[in-house]
């Protein structure tokens, strides 16, 4: 008998999409109100299947922008084409198979869990067998609990096999096709945690700088045992946001690509890895001064409002983000126990929401440049750029401001031999704000303007040209 004479079943999660559906719709759920985490555990006391049920009742998926394996989608498309009929079997809840299945256009029929029965290994054997007949069907899955699936079909095709699965299918049917999963696993592990903006928290050595000790070991060695703290710890919050922010993501051209929006990693493992970095920073902050702790913790509090809420809120979103750039400088003095400067934290706090700004303002122009209002997730909308532009550059040249007002100050010469030379700076520092919004003004900012600065090679040698002069200075 061939193929396309044979009905075939087809999973869903991990199978057609690289996602499942219960992890997602449980992060909707948490994303739409956190208090819904007392309720999970609950609704599991009465059944895997009662708890699909109760938050598939709750949220609402955009099912467009799910992560499909694209590749299956066509092959599958090509067998509907020569005739074949293709079921969806999953053990997600009905609701949302059936939503999947009316998106697609691809299904004859869709099996799922219902309000009582979840539809996962021996009772999705069970009742395929009912509906096909033992040996009848062919099956399309990716996790050992399909196993006994695929020892009640006629053959079988792996997806995204781990391990032994693929030898293990074929010791029960006849495995005649294999899809591969979405990438390298440890690669995209190393992208969750994007270790590319830990170059931000280089903030933590200014203090050390600005205090002249850049060369005291004991300061320097504080300093790094700092600056990996707040590495793990912003890790952990960018899995976290990356987990509460996946829908939004999928719909953003360069954001759609991390991984979790893509696939590369279930949603699940942020579950795991959250607990692990938060253990870890703790350890580290353990070895330093409580102020410092304290600062830390000050620190994720804050990027914890920041991902679950204050993000949408306009203004207070941007104030936030200069917010969190200038307490890795007071954290910084409170490891080393330097005093901390109000002149730096004006500094930082203006050059900071300017930055915030043009962050804000790119986001808009990728949005208006795919004929969209607003950018999702954010409270901004596309008449709101000239008002951007207006404030960011105000908040930069403020920045200048409070640096020459610094230079000014009587202490000054106190802590350089010739101060006169830190006036070289605030050209500098004007021409680099200036430089900065004209380029997004132009379209051409990376939508994260610290990572932009990192790159680009006029804000390299600017920031060499300012080191020279401090150093002169000194």
């Amino acid at each position: 008998m061939s193929h396309a004479a044979v009905p075939l079943c087809v999973d869903l999660d991990g199978t057609l999409i690289h996602a499942d559906l219960l992890v997602e719709t449980c992060v909707a759920l948490l994303r739409k109100n956190p208090l819904y985490l007392f309720l999970l555990p609950w609704w599991l006391l009465r059944g895997k299947a009662h708890l699909k049920a109760q938050v598939a009742s709750r949220v609402l998926l955009n099912h467009a922008a799910l992560p499909f394996h694209r590749e299956l989608l066509q092959w599958l498309a090509d067998e509907r084409r020569e005739g074949r009929q293709i079921w969806l079997c999953t053990a997600s809840n009905q609701r949302l198979a059936e939503a999947v299945a009316l998106h697609l256009q691809l299904f004859d029929g869709v099996l799922a869990s219902s309000d009582t029965l979840n539809l996962s290994g021996k009772q999705k054997a069970e009742m395929l067998v009912a509906k096909f007949g033992n040996r009848a069907f062919d099956y399309c899955g990716n996790d050992t609990v399909d196993l006994h699936v695929w020892s009640v079909s006629r053959g079988g095709v792996v997806v995204n096999a781990h391990g032994d699965l693929e030898q293990r299918a074929r010791q029960v049917t006849d495995v005649y096709r294999t899809f591969g999963s979405p990438g390298h696993q440890v690669r995209a592990l190393c992208r969750l945690l994007r270790p590319h903006q830990w170059a931000k928290n280089a903030l933590l050595f200014v203090p050390v700088a600005a205090a002249h000790r850049i060369v005291d070991p004991t300061a320097l060695g504080h300093a790094g045992l700092a600056f990996l703290a707040f590495c793990l710890c912003a890790s952990s919050v960018y899995v976290l946001n990356d987990m509460l922010d996946v829908e939004a993501d999928r719909q953003h051209p360069r954001k759609s690509q991390r991984p979790f929006a893509s696939g590369a990693l279930p949603l699940k493992a942020g579950f795991a890895l959250i607990p692990l970095l938060l253990l870890a920073t703790a350890g580290i902050a353990w070895l330093l001064p409580v102020q410092f702790g304290l600062t830390l913790g000050g620190y994720y509090l804050l990027t914890l409002a920041y991902t679950l809420g204050v993000k949408q809120l306009v203004i207070v979103d941007v104030l936030c983000l200069a917010a969190l750039y200038t307490i890795r400088i007071v954290a910084g003095a409170a490891a080393v126990a330097v005093p901390l400067s109000l002149w730096l934290l004006l500094f930082s706090l203006f050059l900071f929401l300017s930055l915030a700004l043009v962050k804000r303002f790119a986001e808009l122009q990728v949005m208006q440049r795919q004929g969209k209002l607003e950018a999702a997730g954010r409270g901004y909308r596309l008449d709101d750029l000239a008002l951007l532009e207006s404030l960011g550059t105000g908040a930069g040249y403020m920045c200048v401001l409070v640096l020459a007002l610094y230079i000014n100050n009587p202490v000054v010469e106190k802590l350089y031999r010739h101060p006169e030379v830190l006036w070289a700076l605030c050209p500098l520092m004007l021409y680099w704000i200036t430089r900065v919004w004209v380029v997004s003004h132009r379209g051409l900012m990376h939508d994260d303007p610290v990572m932009f600065a990192l790159r680009d090679r006029a804000s390299l040698v600017i920031g060499v040209l300012g080191a020279i002069v401090i150093w002169a200075a000194t």
